[in-house]
């Protein structure tokens, strides 16, 4: 794998406090927390109807875009949350070697 999530949150962190006239991710952070969370939800909502559409007509190339813009809008959900991928990256490596089924469990468990 490539170090493009942790290039990403770089550009996001150093972006976040930019002038929002001159930087989306400005833009995001300044509007706040809700409005992130929108983003996230609006490229939840695209990425469903994507997948929908790959699985019927096997074109995945609206996914890969759809997945690249969830991707974004989670990572500068993290910068606002002052978080960033490393942390994502290291929960997904603390899972290896556990069943699927017996993490789910453990998370119903608490």
């Amino acid at each position: 794998m490539s170090d493009t999530l942790q290039r990403l949150a770089a550009i996001i962190e150093e972006r976040k406090s930019a002038d929002p006239d001159s930087s989306y991710v400005a833009q995001l952070h300044h509007k706040g927390l809700e409005k992130i969370l929108a983003k996230v939800a609006e490229e939840t909502d695209e990425i469903i109807e994507a997948a929908r559409e790959a699985e019927q007509d096997g074109n995945i190339e609206h996914i890969i875009y759809e997945t690249a813009d969830l991707w974004f809008h989670t990572l500068v959900m993290l910068a606002k949350l002052g978080t960033g991928p490393e942390a994502v990256l290291a929960e997904l490596d603390r899972r290896f070697g556990v069943s699927g089924l017996d993490e789910k469990a453990s998370r119903e468990q608490s």
